[in-house]
């Protein structure tokens, strides 16, 4: 499934299967199929591909069943690349999301932004706000490209440390 000739280490978003997780989430999943199709991604590979139907792979499963029980007031999804801070889904997050994002925002340093093009549907954060209608982020962490060296963890941890705490107490 690796059609790039590059290491797996710097191409592979993937599970096993090759089924890109955070595309495998039932919000706007048909968009995210469609997306693919415009990006000539027909089936399992490295990464974008959103999997033969939403929660498909035991991984997003234990993770919607993990929420199910938990039943948070919010979500923090996190990912590498790019300090930002993504917020809303289809316009469907509630209204004191925006307040508590910029408040992660100032915290962290990183930019509070909306996704666009195909990173638009399908993940965690996606599923959470539409199932729920609370506030759900997903926090880019590092610089440039996967993946990101060691070095950069300990900025990281400073960014994200405020955050996290921040969120555990934020209403």
């Amino acid at each position: 499934w690796n059609r790039t000739g590059r290491p797996f280490s710097q191409v592979w978003q993937a599970n096993i299967r090759g089924v890109d997780l955070n595309h495998n989430y039932d919000a706007a999943w048909q968009q995210s199929k469609e997306a693919e199709a415009l990006y000539g991604i027909t089936g399992p590979g490295p990464a974008r591909y959103s999997g033969p139907e939403p929660f498909s792979e035991p991984e997003t499963r234990a993770v919607r069943d993990l929420t199910y029980a938990v039943d948070p007031r919010l979500v923090l999804a996190y990912h590498s690349q790019g300090e930002v801070i993504y917020w809303n889904f289809l316009n469907l997050a509630p209204e004191d999301s925006l307040r508590i994002g910029q408040a992660l925002s100032r915290v962290s340093g990183y930019a509070l932004d909306e996704t666009y093009g195909i990173a638009s549907y399908a993940g965690y954060k996606d599923w959470f706000i539409q199932e729920y209608r609370r506030p759900g982020y997903t926090i880019e962490v590092g610089r440039g490209r996967n993946p990101l060296p060691i070095s950069q963890f300990p900025t990281i941890y400073a960014d994200n440390e405020g955050l996290l705490l921040l969120a555990a107490v934020i209403e």
